[in-house]
């Protein structure tokens, strides 16, 4: 692996920012050269800004990864690739009582992180060169939910279930899953707003390693779950000890 790291491609998606952005980041540095994908054109050239607006080895594509003709699309254009990482998720308003709760907002949050990487599999995995590997992002809610988080703590344990299968389906391609306690991304501003700070300082004193977690966290944990060969159909967790407390 080692020899080969400058001729590796890389899909990031979900590498607009948070998580994707640093495992984006810690890719390149090593060497390799990395597609990043998403929805937000105006998100991706801030990305390429914050990672190098003339690195050679840093492409970028807007795609719609609930659209499998996006999908498709995406696919198409980046050629065979060693590896894929998913670390895409789309909650916002889902965080709400069961009595308020919009049925269409549920679905689509189980588009952005069900379907889309059943989907990414599909059609992600003939891209795949042999020893390449999928490497999801799934999340502590499905192991320690909160009130108001019923569909994530679902699509969390169902995005697991899937690891298990595809890692099945799909061998000898590895499927893996990294699943991520409280970190501090963009995404917390949709879902605490102004209680941001307050509801991270709260979960950081009760966490056994006394801190919130960090983007490059879950990016070191990522970029270990692809390079390690003998691991598939594994979920590794970095989440401070919060299922322990």
């Amino acid at each position: 692996m080692e020899a080969n790291k400058h001729q590796e491609h890389i899909l990031v998606v979900g590498g607009g920012s948070g998580m994707g952005l640093a495992v984006a980041n810690r890719l390149l540095e090593w060497g390799a050269t990395v597609t990043i994908a998403g929805r937000s054109s105006e998100r991706l050239t801030l990305a390429r800004e914050r990672l190098g607006a003339d690195t050679p080895r840093l492409h970028t594509v807007v795609a719609d990864v609930t659209r499998e003709d996006d999908i498709e699309r995406l696919f198409a254009s980046t050629g065979d690739l060693h590896h894929i990482v998913w670390t895409a998720a789309d909650v916002g308003g889902v965080y709400v009582p069961l009595d308020d709760m919009d049925i269409s907002t549920a679905r689509r949050v189980v588009d952005s992180k069900v379907i889309a990487p059943v989907m990414l599999a599909k059609h992600g995995a003939p891209r795949l060169i042999p020893g390449g590997s999928i490497t999801l992002t799934s999340g502590i809610a499905a192991y320690r939910p909160a009130p108001k988080g019923s569909v994530v703590a679902a699509i969390n344990g169902a995005l697991e279930s899937l690891v298990y299968a595809l890692a099945v389906e799909l061998a000898p391609l590895r499927v893996n899953a990294v699943s991520p306690g409280w970190v501090d991304t963009p995404i917390w501003e949709s879902v605490a707003g102004a209680g941001k700070t307050a509801a991270l300082e709260a979960m950081a004193k009760r966490l056994l390693v006394q801190r919130i977690g960090q983007p490059d966290d879950i990016a070191q944990a990522i970029e270990a779950v692809m390079r390690n060969t003998f691991m598939t159909g594994t979920v590794v967790h970095v989440d401070g000890g919060q299922r322990l407390v």
